[in-house]
């Protein structure tokens, strides 16, 4: 048995099954993780999301920022962007997926591993204990229809940029959400910068990339993101794991082994 964790996905199935025949991945015995961003950008979003829902019983995810978007035009909040190639999932044949999406995780932890998995980032302010209570207050507005709509209408946006436990509504879970789904940069207090997307030194003096800041996690927490695909899954260590190595832009689709510490990637 085995425990493996996959980067960002984004639709390219066919990379999905030769990574998972190159690791001899075993459905029943081994366990997938997925660290978000299973859709959109790449050619079959819709048979990514079928097949891992089809074993959903040996998988774990967690949302990402493009899994957001497509439930937020689900849901009618938003259009299709123009670069969005999710129409199928779209179909009412398979609003399952859709409603199993709806009911996934933003951030997942397993004490066993000691490893901590979410799509983008971990704000510098949070405990463990308080990063899993946060996600859990986005995870119960996915789930009511009303409140769902609601939150879709209002979760496009880079403010607020900086935690506050005073924050409320809308604009505490647009927070908790572009820090778990869509950060890469920081400013030294925490706050978050939505603009660059550039590799780690390129950015102005005044940002560092927030696995940089020092996070209020215990030491021996490993964790394991995505979202990041200008990284090149060149974070590799004990207490960080980047794991988007760009698939969807002609990079390769990458697995972490929670095991033996191995990463197995495969070229599209």
């Amino acid at each position: 048995m085995a425990t493996y964790v996959v980067g960002d996905i984004q639709g390219c199935f066919s990379s999905l099954l030769k990574l998972l025949s190159a690791v001899n991945f075993c459905w029943g015995k081994d366990t997938l993780w997925v660290c978000g961003d299973l859709v959109n950008r790449g050619p079959d979003s819709l048979n990514t999301v079928r097949y891992l829902y089809e074993h959903r019983a040996n998988v774990q995810i967690v949302l990402g920022n493009h899994d957001l978007h497509l439930l937020a035009v689900a849901e009618g909040s938003q259009s299709i962007k123009r670069k969005d190639n999710f129409e199928q999932l779209l179909l009412p044949e398979n609003q399952d997926l859709i409603q199993w999406l709806q009911h996934q995780p933003l951030a997942y932890y397993d004490a066993q591993y000691k490893t901590l998995m979410v799509h983008a980032g971990v704000p510098v302010h949070w405990s463990l204990k308080k990063l899993l209570s946060c996600a859990q207050e986005v995870e119960t507005v996915l789930q009511n229809k009303t409140q769902r709509r609601r939150f879709f209408d209002a979760m496009y946006g880079n403010t607020p940029d900086l935690w506050k436990p005073s924050l409320k509504g809308v604009e505490r879970l647009r927070y908790i959400t572009n820090a778990l789904t869509r950060m890469r940069f920081c400013y030294g207090d925490g706050r978050l910068d939505m603009d660059w997307k550039s590799p780690v030194g390129l950015q102005p003096s005044w940002l560092k990339p927030w696995f940089e800041l020092p996070l209020n996690l215990a030491k021996d927490i490993q964790i394991v993101f995505g979202h990041w695909a200008a990284l090149e899954g060149k974070l590799a260590n004990r207490r960080f794991q980047a794991l988007d190595t760009g698939c969807v832009w002609g990079g390769s689709l990458t697995a972490l082994c929670l095991d033996t510490g191995v990463r197995t990637s495969v070229s599209p």
